[in-house]
């Protein structure tokens, strides 16, 4: 399709502002632009069919199936979004006086509360604005509790070989050096392999329980007390929480703090680059380290808290997000704790069933039950037919569903990694369920067919090694 440049044409316009009520100002030439500004130039029914265009082109939860692993791309209830558009909430400036935002402060104290309740930890911040930037300021506070105890010597973080990707690069960006421990051969951390990387050199260990093979890590008392016992902190990175939320909470399984995808557990919209929320949460003996402000409540009236001297200082404006925040809590109160254990219960449900389908034809890459998600391997078929993962993946779109993640974890070759959350219902699930058998069966027995697949989509297999070597980044 034309991009807005190619269909603009010069004099066109959809601008209906009215007449200006103040006196225009105007600027000294000097801080004037000395040339047009090269904006596409269109009527307001070219503008509404462009964008109408582009969303039949996109997939999203809204459209069909959407299994992509350690995502959680559940549906986003559309009382969140009646909630956050309240104009008491989208007609406030950050800037404004405490008292006169005391709804929203109230907000994010609810939020900390409920969030704190459902990990087991103490405090929580909603500055950081998306998972990894939540891991990069979780990793700083733990770096920030031995430099106060003066343990400077601790600049070690461990990282399981099945963590996901942001883990080593957010203890390199907060000035630590990577331990990688290899996972067991049941797909949980190899706590022999652990006992021998701690030391009194060890800041701490990050870790996702379940793990990123959908596996819960049966070991986790003892992994935090090998952590704890040589004076290391341990992080819990929150992307798996949707298996686990109501049912255990990451602080009784010792962990010191924690990152929340408030964009994916918690039901808030996903994808397209944002935003979302990170928020961190910490037992209590690392709340005075979190961002400032924090939100606290003075004489029965909420306020914004800047007398934090041990602070790591502010990771992002204000306090992140908020409407995000806003739409996550408005998914917990109308869940209740009942509701976001059922939530958790019906993930793990639906992801043992289809498992179990799907396990006609795929090999499941770790015997047992899973929880949330589970990870499928076409290293066999790679070998004898030619046909990986990529290609079941491609053949999916022909079918209407998001391929689930390709090639992660790392350490399952020809890795396809699928998360059907528990918004999904079993007939959804049958269907998916057909439509990955039949593409099986079909390539087993033509495996050139799907080498061409997809062909009922806007766009056909592009050749990905030219994409990647020879980039068009620019129009």
């Amino acid at each position: 399709m034309d991009l807005l440049f190619e269909k603009s044409i010069r004099g066109r316009s959809c601008s209906l502002l009215p007449k200006c009520d103040v006196e225009a100002a105007t600027l000294s030439k000097d801080h004037m632009r000395q040339k047009e500004l090269p904006l596409p130039q269109l009527s307001e029914n070219d503008l509404s069919r462009h964008y109408s265009a582009l969303e039949r082109r996109t997939h999203g939860v809204n459209n069909g199936f959407y299994p992509l692993g350690s995502c959680t791309m559940k549906y986003n209830p559309k009382i969140n979004e009646a909630i956050a558009a309240l104009p008491g909430f989208t007609q406030i400036h950050p800037l404004q006086p405490d008292d006169t935002v005391q709804g929203s402060l109230k907000v994010l104290h609810l939020a900390e509360k409920y969030l704190c309740e459902i990990t087991g930890m103490g405090a929580m911040t909603f500055q950081p604005a998306a998972g990894a930037h939540g891991e990069l300021t979780g990793v700083m506070l733990i770096k920030k509790y031995h430099e106060v105890r003066k343990d400077v010597g601790r600049k070690k973080i461990i990282v399981p070989d099945s963590a996901h990707g942001t883990n080593p690069a957010t203890a390199v960006m907060a000035g630590m050096t990577v331990v990688n421990i290899p996972s067991g051969s049941d797909g949980c951390v190899d706590i022999e392999k652990l006992k021998e990387a701690v030391g009194e050199d060890t800041a701490g260990l990050m870790l996702t329980n379940p793990n990123t093979l959908g596996i819960f890590e049966k070991d986790i008392l003892e992994i935090t007390k090998i952590v704890h016992d040589v004076g290391g902190l341990v992080y819990y990175d929150g992307a798996n929480l949707n298996a686990i939320m109501g049912v255990v909470r990451p602080g009784d399984m010792g962990f010191d703090c924690v990152h929340l995808n408030l964009h994916k557990t918690f039901s808030t919209p996903h994808g397209g680059g944002g935003p979302g929320s990170g928020a961190v949460g910490c037992k209590d003996f690392l709340t005075p380290y979190l961002p400032k402000p924090h939100i606290g409540v003075c004489d029965g009236r909420y306020e914004q808290q800047y007398d934090c001297p041990q602070s790591i200082g502010k990771v992002k404006a204000f306090n992140g997000n908020f409407l995000v925040t806003l739409r996550a809590l408005t998914y917990i109160i109308t869940l209740g704790s009942e509701g976001i254990a059922d939530a958790a219960k019906n993930a793990v449900l639906n992801a043992n069933y289809l498992m179990k389908r799907l396990g006609e034809c795929y090999c499941i890459a770790n015997e047992g039950i899973c929880m949330h998600e589970f990870v499928m391997t076409l290293e066999k078929e790679a070998k004898e037919k030619g046909v990986t993962a990529m290609d079941i993946a491609k053949a999916l779109l022909d079918k209407g569903i998001h391929p689930p993640t390709m090639y992660f974890p790392l350490i399952v070759h020809e890795a396809l990694m699928v998360e059907p959350t528990e918004t999904e219902g079993k007939e959804v699930l049958d269907e998916a369920a057909e439509a990955f058998l039949s593409i099986y069966r079909q390539a087993m027995e033509e495996p050139e067919w799907i080498h061409h697949r997809p062909t009922h989509t806007p766009i056909g297999r592009p050749d990905e090694v030219a994409a990647a070597r020879h980039p068009v980044l620019h129009y």
